[in-house]
């Protein structure tokens, strides 16, 4: 690890990203579950993994693919003090500056999101960049399982392969959905990294809560020299809250009225008590 938080430190962030997702989501709907189920990646990477540059930002570059999952983002920098919540209240309002899929340059986003494959091209594009300029700089891109079915993606996996970008990290949230349903049903995508390899990456196939196995995954990732690195991380929407999990059907989209938005804040937040009760003791 590259910083001073422990695992618990990292579980306890995770916790609190996860009430972030629900407190930004609960009066409008919107991307909640993806919020939720990312709360270790986003942790592990933006408090341990991505570098800080000395000015309040980020040395490394993060690219977010998969629009939708912007809350993720969001709620992570709410936690590190670059939002508010007050700001991020604003969530999938009219007018906002909050947007459900974000637009380049807004804080913590690289690119525009929304028209899905875009992210793996661009991020192996950058990374390449940087090592022509002869940046240390590390790149991590997060997309998703259902842009593995376009084909830009495979593009920009076949350009970082034949490039050796040892420089990128791929993180694909492997959850299984999409906004048509069930990749295994709409268009399948496995077997993941097998196909990366295939193109000349390292391929780590993991799960995406569980904070020491992304940590180890990510020093993996960096110890990697030779070629551009994947974490195929398995997920499933609503993954941290029982209740809303065990309770509701699997939807992209989380509409607001679907969801006991009180339950999943009771339960996250005896997650945070025990949490930091063993902080303390």
């Amino acid at each position: 690890m590259r910083r001073n938080n422990s695992i618990l430190d990292l579980e306890l962030i995770a916790a609190k990203i996860r009430r972030n997702a629900l407190e930004i989501s609960r009066q409008r709907g919107g991307y909640a579950a993806q919020g939720v189920a990312l709360a270790d990646i986003a942790a592990t990477l933006y408090f341990d993994e991505l570098r800080p540059d000395g000015d309040g930002w980020f040395h490394d570059r993060f690219v977010m693919s998969n629009g939708h999952d912007a809350i993720m983002t969001y709620c992570a920098l709410a936690e590190s003090g670059h939002y508010s919540m007050e700001e991020l209240k604003t969530y999938n309002e009219d007018g906002t500056t909050i947007d459900q899929s974000p637009i380049e340059g807004q804080l913590g986003f690289e690119i525009t999101a929304g028209s899905l494959g875009q992210g793996p091209s661009q991020s192996a594009g950058l990374a390449w960049a940087l090592r022509q300029q002869g940046s240390d700089a590390r790149v991590y891109c997060l997309f998703s399982d259902g842009e593995l079915q376009e084909g830009n993606t495979w593009e920009g996996v076949m350009f970082a392969g034949h490039q050796k970008l040892s420089n990128l990290c791929y993180i694909v949230d492997n959850n299984d959905m999409q906004a048509s349903g069930h990749p295994t049903d709409v268009l399948t995508v496995e077997p993941v990294p097998e196909k990366f390899e295939a193109f000349g990456f390292k391929a780590h196939r993991i799960s995406g809560t569980d904070v020491a196995e992304l940590l180890d995954t990510f020093e993996e990732a960096r110890n990697t020299t030779d070629r551009p690195y994947v974490m195929v991380c398995d997920t499933r929407l609503w993954d941290g809250i029982d209740c809303l999990q065990q309770a509701l059907p699997m939807a992209h989209y989380t509409a607001k009225g679907a969801v006991d938005w009180d339950a999943g804040m009771a339960e996250i937040n005896a997650v945070i008590q025990a949490l930091e009760e063993r902080r303390r003791g």
